[in-house]
């Protein structure tokens, strides 16, 4: 039964666990430790190649990944089991960051990859539950709690992982660098802990039930079946498109506006300053949003988000301050959330319910693919010119394109599309 109060609570504290890493680890700390000390003696230029380098071995492997294993869930009911233990991955993974030393660039790169992995892949199966636990009315709602939960919580461990970072001695650490390493254990641990209330109440979606090698040999072959489906869910598949291309642009801006603050020169402490700034106006601003887009539509919503992250990536190309980066900070917290929530729960209503794991695994698929040339795109741009402004002002055309196509997209006419397919 849908919309039952304890499932949608336990869903949603999934993304308050997993959020810890998006934030400490990914926006925050693994770029600053990864430039100053992991990649110690090579220059920023350089630093933001391997960063870059790393971010898209990642989400070349999720991507590659993501439709098979999101077809095998759909064939055999292990949505809920493939999300644990990626979950688990993901965890151990970030926590065995503490064990590297200074200079071991390679060893930081492939824990990161891994962790990555298991990050984005258990999104996957967390994702293709939510039309399981949430109806239609609903949807909108719980991906914004999700989302709202999420910044908050990975905010308050952010925070306390901050304080640890700026005041060693008050929490009996030795020195900085010590304190972002156990922010990596503790991450970790926080990931694992907050898991729980989904591994224990959130129902497994009922399926055939059939053996693991059985739905592997049947999740290939569905994969086929999709890809041709695709051709007849023509408005579902221009909505990928438009995401694959708006969704680079988000994502890459909050992986690398950390080693973009770095190079031009901001100190350390600023950098986190400003993240905590988004992380703390994203939570309120995705349950708002969520208001606006029943207001305005949801499509139209996602729209005006777009619009504001090429502002933002227009204005971070002239930025010059660290106070204009705090603004810019501000202005990302109040989208970021709402273009995650509101693109997460509209793709809902242009896929077969009976087919969500495979379709939110092509959705995660191309957010993972978007992600492969974002980060990349903005690593080589700035190798090539030294500047990493340019790579920045890039986006922009990944925005315009996203933008264009999205306005394309038809509901009415997905719903008959989607009818059809199921009919058949």
């Amino acid at each position: 039964m849908q919309d039952n109060k304890k499932e949608i609570i336990s869903w949603a504290f999934y993304d308050w666990a997993n959020s810890a890493f998006a934030t400490t680890v990914m926006a925050a700390f693994f770029p600053i430790f990864f430039s100053q000390y992991w990649a110690y003696g090579a220059n920023s230029a350089t630093s933001t190649f391997y960063l870059g380098l790393a971010n898209s071995i990642a989400s070349i492997l999720v991507a590659a990944m993501a439709p098979v294993i999101g077809a095998i869930a759909d064939k055999g009911s292990y949505r809920k089991k493939f999300l644990i233990f990626f979950s688990f991955l993901g965890a151990v993974m970030t926590g065995c960051l503490w064990f590297v030393k200074m200079g071991q660039w390679p060893v930081a790169v492939i824990l990161y990859v891994l962790a990555n992995i298991g990050f984005a892949s258990a999104n996957s199966f967390y994702d293709s539950l939510l039309p399981t636990i949430a109806s239609e009315k609903k949807v909108d709602f719980v991906s914004s709690l999700g989302y709202g939960l999420g910044y908050i919580g990975g905010g308050l461990l952010f925070l306390l992982n901050v304080l640890m970072y700026l005041m060693p001695e008050t929490f009996g650490i030795k020195d900085g660098p010590t304190a972002i390493r156990i922010s990596f254990v503790m991450v970790g641990g926080w990931w694992f802990v907050f898991t729980i209330p989904l591994a224990l109440f959130v129902k497994e979606p009922q399926g055939e039930k059939i053996g693991l090698k059985d739905a592997t040999k049947e999740g290939f072959s569905q994969i086929k079946d999709t890809l041709k489906s695709l051709k007849n869910l023509k408005n579902t598949a221009l909505f990928l498109v438009a995401y694959w291309c708006y969704i680079d642009g988000v994502d890459t801006i909050i992986r690398m506006a950390t080693d973009y603050g770095t190079a031009l020169g901001f100190p350390a402490e600023s950098l986190i300053v400003a993240l905590l700034i988004t992380q703390f106006v994203a939570f309120p601003s995705a349950i708002l949003y969520n208001i606006i887009g029943r207001k305005i539509g949801v499509k139209r919503a996602i729209l005006i988000a777009i619009g504001a992250y090429a502002l933002i990536a227009l204005i971070g190309f002239f930025m010059t301050k660290v106070s204009q980066f705090y603004i810019l900070a501000c202005a990302i917290g109040l989208f970021q959330g709402g273009i995650q929530a509101l693109s997460r729960s509209y793709y809902t209503r242009l896929i077969p319910k009976e087919s969500a794991s495979e379709f939110y695994g092509f959705f995660n698929m191309l957010g993972k693919f978007a992600a492969i040339i974002g980060p990349f795109l903005v690593g080589i741009v700035t190798l090539i010119t030294g500047d990493q402004r340019y790579g920045i002002i890039s986006l922009v055309i990944l925005f315009a394109v996203g933008f264009i196509l999205l306005r394309k997209v038809d509901e009415k006419e997905a719903e008959k599309e989607i009818a059809k397919f199921s009919s058949r």
